[in-house]
């Protein structure tokens, strides 16, 4: 099962290493990881995606528990949340594909960000699944470039990951 982990840490160098070498450690795949500050300068949150059972994220989240770096852990799949990524893709557009590219786009509320005389670059955003349909409904042949940024999330209501 897919799981979204949340992780609040101190902004220090090698607080990313440490994590990653605890998945590396134990055979643990990391699908994607995100890292950035929070509004607290000393913190950072770092959103990882894994799949495994119930038993082995409860291990990981214990493992992670014990690094000195880190203040709190969530496993936000297991509460009602909101989850995105942001992809860019570079495509080329010539001549008629101009239109059907803007219209795809369109379709799929995303954004041209950046155009030139025989490609343009594209933005969107949503959940993974969305991101997925969109590459799919795109030719291949006029892909020049993918760039996704990974999953982050984030708990719906009133519960947050905070100190």
């Amino acid at each position: 099962m897919r799981h979204i982990i949340s992780i609040l840490m101190e902004n220090e160098s090698g607080a990313l290493s440490r994590v990653a070498g605890l998945f590396s450690a134990r055979g643990y795949n990391i699908e994607s990881l995100t890292v950035a500050p929070t509004e607290d300068p000393t913190l950072s949150r770092m959103t990882l995606v894994t799949s495994g059972s119930d038993e082995i994220i409860e291990q990981i989240t214990k493992q992670l528990n014990k690094l000195i770096d880190v203040v709190k852990v969530i496993d936000i799949s297991e509460s009602s949340h909101i989850e995105r990524e942001l992809m860019m893709v570079k495509v080329r557009a010539v001549d008629r594909a101009r239109e059907e590219i803007i219209r795809l786009t369109d379709i799929f509320r995303g954004k041209i960000i950046d155009v030139t005389p025989v490609s343009y670059v594209i933005e969107v955003t949503g959940e993974k699944s969305k991101l997925d349909a969109f590459l799919q409904t795109l030719d291949r042949e006029s892909i020049i470039e993918v760039v996704r940024s990974g999953t982050t999330g984030i708990l719906r209501g009133d519960r947050g990951l905070h100190v």
